[in-house]
């Protein structure tokens, strides 16, 4: 059984930068897709960014060359690295497994963008 939970979000400036967690505290995450997704107070959630088993990533256009995904297969965990961040990023930011239909949705982390 896989059980995820999110790190690192924090009040930042624009422009700063923000390192997420997303561990797996039951079955490891070595064999699937994780992807990142954030939700705003009032809006729809949606997709960030994702990696693959195989350490393929794949990006939305509104973070592609701002966030970088990454996994550690021996730390069991998913990182999302956020630079150069913009007010439009405050959300609370979410992993899960695409591939698990009804979702392993963590708790969720808040990050705040704001000067």
């Amino acid at each position: 059984q896989v059980q995820l939970v999110e790190y690192g979000g924090a009040l930042v400036q624009p422009g700063g930068s923000l390192k997420l967690s997303c561990a797996s505290s039951g079955r490891g995450l070595s064999g699937y897709t994780v992807a990142w997704y954030r939700q705003a107070p009032g809006k729809q959630r949606e997709l960030v960014a994702s990696i693959h088993s195989s350490g393929a990533t794949n990006y939305v256009d509104f973070v592609k060359g701002r966030f970088t995904i990454s996994r550690s297969y021996a730390k069991n965990t998913v990182y999302l690295q956020m630079n150069s961040l913009k007010p439009e990023d405050t959300a609370v930011y979410y992993c899960n497994l695409p591939a698990i239909t009804s979702g392993v949705w963590g708790p969720g982390t808040q990050v705040t963008v704001s000067p």
